[in-house]
C-alpha cells in the first residue's frame, strides 16, 4: 500500500509516532500508523545475550520464540511419527540420529527471511527504520545510538514502548559462563548433547519435549510446579506424558553453581534436592525460568513514565501509562498476557484509535493459547482452579479422556498417553468459562472453540453442532460426565 508521507506534521515535532522495539506489537503499531498517513519511525536495537548470540528486525517470537519454537516442534513431531509409520507399512529408519545443523539451517534460513520481510515492509509503508538503541532524552525526544559511534535524537508527538523481554538468569556461579537460554537455543552451532533444562515454564517443557523426541538425552529440573499460571490438571498430565517419552526429571531440585574444569569437556552442575547436594554432568544447560520486561535501560526517569518494581508499566484500557502521551502494549504490560498475537492485535488497535478515528480497545479477557509440548495443550478462558474460587458448587467440570484414531496404530502406549478434555461451565448461565484439551494438533482446535466463547457460547450450544467424525476435534463435543459426579472420564464406543 502506498502511503503519501510528503506533509510534514503540524505538532512541531518530526514524527507523529515512534516506536521502541521491533518486535510483533512495535511493527504492528507502526504499521497501522503508516497506514493511516501518519510519519512513522521505529528503533530495534538487539543487544547480545551472554553466549554471543543476536538476532534481526521481528523480535522474539520471530527470532528466538515461536517460529523456531513450532519448527523444531514439528521435527519432533516427525521424530515420533516414525513407530507409526513402520506399524502403517513404511520402513523409516528407527536407527537414524538427527542432524541438528541441518534443522538449525533451514530454521535459521526462514527466519532471515521474515527479518527481510519487516524490513521491506517499513520500506513500503515510509517508516523509518532505525537500528539504534532508543533511550529517553525528555518526555518527546528520544536519543539513538547505534552503537558504532553514531548518536542522534528525534522528536515525536506520541511514543509507543514495545521492548518485549528477555530469559531470567538465576544469578548463580558460572549461570551466564556455561549456561544459555531460549536467546540462544534456536541458533547453536552444535548438537546439543546431553541436555539439563532448569525451569518448569512453558518455554522450558516446549524446548526439553522437542530435544527429548529428536534423540538427546533431556533431563528438566524442576523447583516446585509444572507451567505456573496455567490449569495444573492439564500441567501435570503433560508431565507425565513427557515422563513417559523420554524426557527425565529431577523435582524439588535447584541449582547453586555452575561449572566447566575443563574447556572442551562437561558442564558441572551442583543442585540442592530436598536440603542434598548432588552434582551432575551435562554437554548443555539451558535456563527457562521465566522472563523480564526489557526496560531498565530506556532513561525512563528522563520521560517522567514510571515502571513497576518488575520493569513492567501499569496502563490505562486504552495502553496510556502515566504520561498520556506514551503508551506501552506487549510484554511490558504489567498483569497482562505475554503473548504475540495480543501484541499484535494491540499496536494495531492503538494506531487505529490514535490516527484513523476507530474505538475499538483490546479485550485481554479469553484469549486463547497453546503451550507446544510434546501432546500440546490448548487452553481459553478460566482455568479449573479459578472456576472453582469464582463458581465454587455453582461450577460443572465436563470431561473426558481419549486417544485419537491416528494412534491406533501404535496401541502399546503408556496408560498416560491420553488425550483429555474438559469444558468448564457456570451451572446459573450455562456458559462455558473455560476449555482445555491436551491432545495433537490442540492450537487448531482451541482457535475454533475460542471463538465461539468469544461469541459468548453455552454448554448447550457447544452440544447442538455436530462432530466432524472421526477427528479429536469432536470430543470436545457433547460431553456429558462432569469430573464432580466421575473423576475418571473414559470415553466409549467410537
Amino acid at each position: 500500500m502506498e502511503v503519501d508521507q510528503s506533509s510534514q506534521p503540524t505538532h512541531g515535532f518530526e514524527y507523529d509516532l515512534f516506536v521502541i522495539g521491533g518486535g510483533s506489537g512495535g511493527i504492528s503499531a507502526a504499521r497501522y500508523a503508516a497506514e493511516a498517513g501518519k510519519k512513522v519511525a521505529l528503533a530495534d536495537f538487539v543487544q547480545p545475550s551472554p553466549a554471543g548470540t543476536k538476532w534481526g528486525l521481528g523480535g522474539t517470537c520471530v527470532n528466538v520464540g515461536c517460529i523456531p519454537k513450532k519448527m523444531m516442534h514439528y521435527a519432533a513431531t516427525l521424530a515420533e511419527a516414525r513407530k507409526d509409520q513402520e506399524l502403517s507399512g513404511w520402513v523409516p529408519d528407527m536407527n537414524q540420529t538427527h542432524d541438528w545443523n541441518k534443522m538449525v539451517k533451514n530454521v535459521q534460513m526462514h527466519i532471515k527471511g521474515l527479518n527481510w520481510g519487516y524490513k521491506s515492509d517499513m520500506m513500503k509503508l515510509k517508516v523509518k527504520y532505525y537500528n539504534s538503541y532508543a533511550t529517553f532524552a525528555d518526555p518527546h525526544t528520544i536519543s539513538l545510538d547505534n552503537g558504532k559511534g553514531k548518536v542522534e535524537t528525534v522528536t515525536a508527538d506520541k511514543i509507543v514502548i514495545a521492548t518485549g523481554g528477555r530469559p531470567s538468569y538465576p544469578g548463580i556461579p558460572g549461570d551466564k559462563e556455561f549456561g544459555i537460554t531460549s536467546d540462544d537455543m534456536f541458533s547453536l552451532k552444535a548438537a546439543p548433547g546431553r541436555t539439563l533444562v532448569v525451569g518448569a515454564s512453558y518455554v522450558a517443557l516446549e524446548c526439553a519435549g522437542f530435544l527429548a523426541a529428536l534423540g538427546y538425552d533431556t533431563t528438566v529440573m524442576v523447583r516446585s510446579i509444572f507451567l505456573r499460571g496455567f490449569d495444573q490438571d492439564m500441567a501435570n498430565r503433560i508431565a507425565a506424558f513427557m515422563a513417559d517419552s523420554h524426557t527425565k526429571f529431577i523435582r524439588s531440585a535447584t541449582p547453586s553453581k555452575l561449572e566447566r574444569p575443563n574447556p572442551d569437556g562437561p558442564i558441572k552442575v551442583t543442585y540442592s534436592q530436598e536440603g542434598v547436594e548432588k552434582v551432575e554432568e551435562y554437554d548443555t544447560v539451558l535456563f527457562a525460568m521465566g522472563r523480564y520486561a526489557l526496560t531498565a535501560g530506556l532513561n525512563l526517569e528522563a520521560a517522567g513514565v514510571t515502571a513497576e518494581k518488575n520493569g513492567k508499566f501499569k496502563v490505562s484500557d486504552t495502553e496510556q501509562t502515566n504520561v498520556p502521551h506514551i503508551y506501552a502494549i506487549g510484554d511490558v504490560i504489567y498483569g497482562q498476557l505475554e503473548l504475540t498475537p495480543v501484541a499484535i492485535k494491540a499496536g494495531a488497535l492503538l494506531s487505529q484509535r490514535l490516527f484513523a478515528g476507530a474505538t475499538a480497545k483490546m479485550d485481554y479477557k479469553g484469549v486463547p493459547t497453546t503451550v507446544f509440548t510434546p501432546l500440546e495443550y490448548g487452553c481459553c478462558g478460566l482455568t479449573e482452579e479459578e472456576a472453582q474460587a469464582s463458581l465454587g458448587d455453582k461450577l460443572s467440570t465436563y470431561h473426558i479422556q481419549f486417544q485419537p484414531l491416528e494412534w491406533q496404530y501404535n496401541k502399546m502406549r503408556p496408560d498416560s498417553h491420553n488425550c483429555y478434555v474438559k469444558t468448564l461451565v457456570n451451572k446459573d448461565t450455562g456458559l462455558v468459562v473455560g476449555f482445555h484439551i491436551c491432545a495433537p494438533n490442540a492450537g487448531e482446535i482451541t482457535q475454533g472453540l475460542a471463538i465461539a466463547m468469544k461469541c459468548g457460547m453455552t454448554k448447550e450450544q457447544l452440544d447442538s453442532c455436530v462432530g466432524i467424525h472421526p477427528t479429536t476435534a469432536e470430543d470436545c463435543i457433547g460431553l456429558s460426565q462432569t469430573k464432580e459426579e466421575n473423576p475418571d472420564a473414559e470415553k466409549g464406543g467410537c
